[in-house]
């Protein structure tokens, strides 16, 4: 695989300086048991890498130290922690709103049958990978088979109630383009992807949430494989808007590896770039201290235009 992160340290990309922390971002492993070609983590059934009790017990004793509200659970599939549900009930306990970042065919895997009524039980919002409506855009990209199986997927959330009117239950969709452009405008999309689902699988949802492809690991390998590295990166630079720096999303959250160290976001993550907290070129969660991380500076590269192109890109969707 070809490495991206020394075609994006020389950047112009705004500085950046953090605010309040509202969310905890936590990937809980990259053992995953899919393997999509647009995946910025390169997870996949052949990655090992899991984090121990001894770290989601850090984890948990950060939100109780520090009244974190909001735990944003990714991977890989998070679902595949052995611990994964230790983790949940533990922070619910703790009255923290759960985010799952779950590939919908992880909901049909053998050992995880009971998966979406455990999601249900505990009111965990779920943030649910589908890349198109369409069969062939979704296989295309994600493996043969994996589209019907996420309808099935998203068909065992909807008869528990999750994505239904007048539930308490949040089922949001996250999009993302199959190759190297901008995602069309979220609301449009939605409106397609509501019509689209529930005409054909009577399929509900609460919301669609579009997520710019980040030039970083797998995907940014194949673009620099195909010759469009370069291209691709223009056109994040020339599509930058600067109202998206007031709410990109690494200035009120964090991200944190498997290791338990602490990142500026989930990509950054990625390509091995450690949040700078006061002196420390790198801070596990179990030293962390709250009041050094408010209005530390934010590391920043190229890629960080994938956050800010158009409409903007978060993992809560568009920023404008």
């Amino acid at each position: 695989m070809h490495a991206t992160l020394p075609l994006l340290l020389n950047s112009d990309f705004p500085a950046l300086q953090r605010s309040q922390l509202e969310t905890l971002q936590v990937n809980l492993g990259y053992t995953c048991n899919q393997s999509c070609n647009h995946c910025h983590v390169n997870a996949g059934p052949k990655r090992t890498e899991q984090m121990s009790r001894k770290h989601i017990d850090d984890i948990l004793a950060f939100i109780r130290k520090n009244d974190i509200k909001k735990l944003d659970l990714t991977g890989g599939a998070p679902e595949l922690n052995e611990h994964f549900r230790y983790l949940v009930t533990a922070s619910r306990a703790m009255h923290v709103s759960v985010i799952d970042r779950c590939n919908l065919t992880i909901l049909n895997e053998p050992q995880q049958q009971d998966l979406a009524r455990f999601l249900a039980d505990n009111q965990v919002e779920v943030v649910a990978s589908l890349p198109c409506y369409s069969k062939d855009n979704v296989d295309q990209q994600r493996g043969k088979g994996v589209f019907n199986n996420s309808i099935t997927g998203l068909q065992k959330l909807n008869k528990l109630g999750y994505g239904i009117d007048n539930s308490e239950l949040v089922l949001n969709l996250m999009y993302n383009p199959s190759g190297a452009f901008l995602p069309p405008a979220q609301n449009l999309l939605e409106q397609e992807y509501r019509q689209k689902l529930f005409s054909d699988f009577n399929i509900e949802f609460n919301h669609l949430y579009t997520l710019t492809n980040m030039p970083i690991m797998r995907f940014g390998s194949t673009l620099i494989s195909k010759g469009e590295f370069d291209s691709y990166i223009n056109l994040l630079k020339s599509s930058h808007a600067a109202a998206n720096l007031n709410t990109v999303m690494c200035r009120s959250l964090i991200s944190i590896d498997w290791q338990g160290y602490v990142y500026d976001c989930d990509f950054n993550q990625m390509l091995g770039i450690p949040a700078l907290i006061g002196n420390n070129q790198k801070t596990h969660i179990s030293g962390l201290n709250l009041n050094e991380l408010q209005h530390s500076r934010i590391l920043v590269a190229e890629h960080c235009y994938g956050c800010t192109a158009g409409s903007g890109s978060s993992c809560g969707g568009t920023l404008s």
